[in-house]
C-alpha cells in the first residue's frame, strides 16, 4: 500500500505524510510544475501544468489498495475502479455508493455555470475539517 496526494491546492499535505512516515508508508506527491512541493519522507512528483495531467499520472500510478488523497470526483471514479481507496481533504471517503451521485452534482454544476448562473463554492475549511480527515485517512490505511 501507498498513499498518492493529489497536492495542488490540498491543505492537508503535511498530515498525510505525517501519518505515512509513522506507519512506514511509502508516500507519493504529485503537482504541477507551477507548484513546488517537497517534503521529508515523501517523493514528489512534477508534471507539466495542463487540466489533467496531475490526475493521469496518479491514476497510472494507482494499485489495488493505494490511498489517494484528491478532491477530484473524476480522479476518485477512476481510483475506486482500480480497487484503490479515496478520500477528500475534508474526510469524505469516496465509495462505489456514493461516487456517482457526487459526479452527477459536479456535472449539473457545471452545466448551471456554462448557462451562466453563479453556483456556490465550497464551505471554508475549519480545524474540524483536519480532525475529520485524519480520522478517514486512519480508517482507509486500517481497512
Amino acid at each position: 500500500m501507498k498513499i498518492i496526494i493529489d497536492a495542488d491546492a490540498c491543505p492537508v499535505v503535511d498530515i498525510t505524510v505525517g501519518i505515512a512516515k509513522e506507519r512506514g508508508l511509502e508516500c507519493i506527491i504529485v503537482c504541477d510544475n507551477t507548484h513546488s512541493i517537497e517534503k521529508d519522507g515523501a517523493k514528489t512528483i512534477v508534471v507539466d501544468k495542463g487540466a489533467d495531467s496531475a490526475d493521469c499520472r496518479i491514476a497510472n500510478l494507482t494499485e489495488k489498495g493505494d490511498v489517494i488523497i484528491t478532491q477530484d470526483y473524476g480522479l476518485a471514479a477512476l481510483v475506486l475502479g482500480k480497487g484503490g481507496k479515496t478520500l477528500n481533504q475534508n474526510g469524505l471517503i469516496y465509495t462505489d455508493s456514493n461516487i456517482e451521485n457526487l459526479l452527477f452534482t459536479r456535472f449539473i454544476g457545471k452545466k448551471e455555470r456554462m448557462a451562466g448562473n453563479k453556483t456556490k463554492g465550497p464551505k471554508k475549511r475549519a480545524d474540524k475539517n483536519d480532525a475529520d480527515f485524519l480520522k478517514a485517512l486512519l480508517l482507509c490505511i486500517d481497512d
